[in-house]
């Protein structure tokens, strides 16, 4: 551990956490506020459906791009000054989006956005490491999490508000007022938790040695891919979301809250009892019981859906029931994956969550069409990357236990 200063206890702790959750946020802000506006940008760009999935395309691949960059440079010139840079950035290329004057424009801004919309989620988890050590740690992270969860369903909600009353513009201005107020916010609050002494030297030599040498670790691609995996099997419901809603449930457009309320309250009320476990059962302990649920949720949902059509509220009580578990295992997972790497926190924080990107772009665009019209398959698919998720978390903890003085850095 490093002798960094710890922030104080109280609500410091809290407004940093907070801090850290709005950083998080600007990925699935980015993603979702404009979703609503889609048919108006068509007619102002005179364009067709598939041009404005390119404008998720773009972003989305810049931004798993620029994940495996994030915490390497954080690692080299400073968690504080890496994510005011990209702040700066994503303000520019959200300002550009909202004065685009046609689509190539667009086009270019969104690819801009994804490069810097990221930084926050990666740099982050290396900065709660960086400052809070064991059980405060993972409440941190938990803190975190569940401060982020809230993003996911209020983003479709602001942006079809602002659809509403001023057009799409104004939902690229708002990005442009979050992300300044955290811009903001960050220069005058936001610490520096990573001292230069224990900074890395930014050249492609030594990045490259230590990007090699993550992906030779065993342990840390276990963790690693534990958490993609886990968060694929709720993925799928996300992704499939209006086959979900205006498919299988019947609902109509303003009817989505049916998904996701259940879905994100599972993620806040998961990442709220992991904090609150922490110091009280072990980690091992926790991470045993988030599996016992989600494997539970998985098999009523397998078991509901192959006896009965889907129907509220079961369907989505399942999923409520996973995300639950998903969000208790995923602090004490990501912390022992960060813990490997002492030194190479940031750049250990790039991969993990380049990884579930990656993931998560397959479920989306391969999985998802498969089998979004089938509530079984759907639960069946779910089950199938739990499966593949626990059987990794669990050969880390064999490997752990058969190698347990065995550390990857000093």
């Amino acid at each position: 551990m490093q002798n960094t200063p710890q922030p104080s206890a109280g609500p410091s702790r809290f407004w940093l956490a907070a801090l850290l959750a709005g950083l998080a946020m600007l990925g699935p802000f980015t993603i979702d506020t404009y979703m609503p506006s889609f048919p108006d940008m068509e007619r102002t760009f005179s364009a067709s459906a598939v041009q404005m999935q390119q404008t998720l395309s773009v972003y989305l691949l810049t931004s798993a791009s620029m994940m495996l960059f994030h915490g390497a440079i954080s690692d080299s010139f400073g968690r504080r000054s890496v994510i005011l840079a990209n702040l700066l950035v994503y303000i520019v290329a959200s300002a550009g989006c909202a004065l685009a004057q046609d689509f190539t424009q667009l086009l270019a801004f969104r690819g801009l956005q994804g490069l810097a919309g990221g930084s926050g989620m990666v740099i982050g988890r290396a900065m709660i490491r960086d400052s809070y050590a064991g059980h405060d740690a993972q409440r941190m992270m938990s803190m975190v999490t569940m401060l982020f969860g809230v993003a996911p369903a209020i983003a479709p909600i602001i942006g079809g508000w602002l659809q509403a009353g001023f057009g799409w513009r104004s939902v690229f201005a708002f990005l442009v007022l979050f992300g300044s107020l955290l811009f903001i916010r960050c220069w005058q609050v936001l610490p520096e938790t990573l001292p230069r002494s224990a900074r890395q030297p930014f050249a492609p030599r030594p990045l490259i040695a230590n990007y090699l040498k993550l992906l030779g670790s065993p342990r840390y691609l276990l963790l690693s891919t534990a958490v993609a995996f886990n968060f694929a099997g709720f993925f799928i419901y996300i992704s499939s979301a209006p086959a979900i809603v205006y498919g299988l449930l019947h609902l109509d457009e303003t009817q989505f809250a049916w998904l996701f309320i259940p879905a994100v309250s599972g993620v806040v009320i998961g990442a709220f009892l992991s904090g609150r476990l922490a110091g009280r059962l072990t980690a091992r302990t926790t991470i045993a019981i988030a599996y016992g649920l989600m494997f539970s949720a998985v098999g009523c949902s397998m078991t509901y859906h192959y006896l009965f059509p889907p129907a509220l509220p079961w369907t989505v009580l399942f999923v409520m029931m996973y995300s639950m578990g998903m969000s208790l295992a995923m602090p004490n997972l990501t912390i022992y994956a960060l813990d490997l790497f002492p030194q190479n926190r940031g750049l250990a924080a790039s991969l993990q969550v380049f990884q579930q990107y990656i993931y998560t772009s397959i479920v989306a665009g391969v999985v998802s069409p498969f089998v979004s019209d089938s509530a079984l398959g759907m639960a069946v698919t779910s089950c199938a990357f739990l499966s593949c998720g626990g059987c990794c978390a669990f050969y880390y903890f064999k490997l752990r236990s058969a190698v347990p003085q065995v550390k990857e850095q000093a």
